[in-house]
């Protein structure tokens, strides 16, 4: 009988190329759900146009409570669904969360729902330069 020897060099390099084809994979989907669902808007523009409108931090409420832009109202990503509607359909939103990932998720979900008009922070919190209200 004939015993098929694997070196365990190329069975790492077989699971490091797949989890790089699933980081790619999920990179790409993410990318493609955002632009389909809502308006990614630099610093500057989302500053200007968050005082006429819903600014949501999708954080937790305790990366909330430690700082936030002024102004913004904590629903965290995890009960999103549960307080979704109580975001008026006819004034728009602006997301933001610590990075962008859970922001473009959040955009999916309330464009499912029929929300228009929703932009998202481009480098969310960890990159905003502007006004912080710390806890």
């Amino acid at each position: 009988m004939f015993l098929l020897q694997v070196n365990p060099i190329t069975v790492v390099n077989i699971i490091l190329a797949l989890i790089l084809l699933i980081w790619g994979s999920w990179s790409l989907f993410l990318r493609v759900m955002g632009k389909l669902s809502a308006t990614t808007i630099e610093e500057e523009e989302f500053k200007a146009g968050m005082k006429k409108g819903q600014l949501i931090d999708l954080r937790e409420k305790d990366e909330f409570r430690a700082g936030h832009i002024l102004g913004a109202r904590n629903m965290a990503y995890t009960t999103f669904k549960e307080v979704m509607p109580s975001l008026r359909k006819d004034q728009p939103i602006y997301l933001y969360d610590q990075r962008r990932s859970l922001s473009v998720r959040a955009a999916y979900k309330l464009k499912k729902a029929g929300y228009d008009h929703i932009y998202i922070l481009k480098g969310g919190f960890q990159d905003w330069t502007g006004k912080v209200k710390k806890g």
